[in-house]
Formats: structure tokens, sequence, C-alpha cells
């Protein structure tokens, strides 16, 4: 994922740049996803194992895996197997690049 270069309001997005956040918005727009990006941002310690995550919906660990799919291949979160457990975290440069990109230019107001 390539870093914002400046926010949204200052300078408008190029082609690519467009392409490229458009994929990371569409992976974000699921609620699911949402809702778990959001979990594991806030969860002690910076990650989850898939069990962790399952017991907060009401859908099925294979479900929770596929969302947990999409957001990794967007390039929002990294995800490491232990043992049996694979545990997910957000990348701390997609949410950087996500608070630059939303984030009002204060100068430029």
């Amino acid at each position: 994922m390539e870093a914002a270069r400046v926010p949204l309001v200052s300078d408008p997005l190029t082609e690519v740049e467009a392409a490229a956040l458009a994929h990371i918005f569409k992976a974000l727009a699921d609620p699911v996803r949402l809702r778990l990006f959001s979990l594991i941002a806030s969860y002690a310690g910076g990650e989850a194992s898939v069990l962790d995550l399952v017991a907060h919906f009401d859908v099925t660990q294979p479900t929770i895996s596929h969302h947990l799919k999409v957001l990794r291949e967007s390039g929002l979160i990294d995800s490491e197997r232990r043992g049996t457990s694979i545990y997910s975290r957000v990348r701390p440069e997609a949410l950087a690049q996500l608070s630059a990109l939303l984030t009002p230019n204060e100068a430029g107001s």
C-alpha cells in the first residue's frame, strides 16, 4: 500500500491513488470487516486470534477467516500463524495512510 501524499481536501487523488484506495475502502465497506478491523486495532496487545474475534460475531469461524483474508489482501492487516492459531494485527502504515488522507490540512483551511 502506497502512502498518501496529503489530505484528500488539499490535493486531488491521481487515478492510481484512487484505484488503490478504492480497494481499501471496498474492504472496509462491509460492516463485519469494518468491525473486525476496529476490534483488531483496539485489542489488548494490538493483535487478536481468529478465536478471539469469532466470539464477537454471530457468524461462523470460516466466515470470519474469509473476511480477514479480504482485509489482509487489501493491505489493512497482517496475520501470523502460531501453532494452531492465526493472529491478526492492523498494519500501522494502513492506519497512517487512512488518517493522513482523511485528516483536513489546517494550513489549507
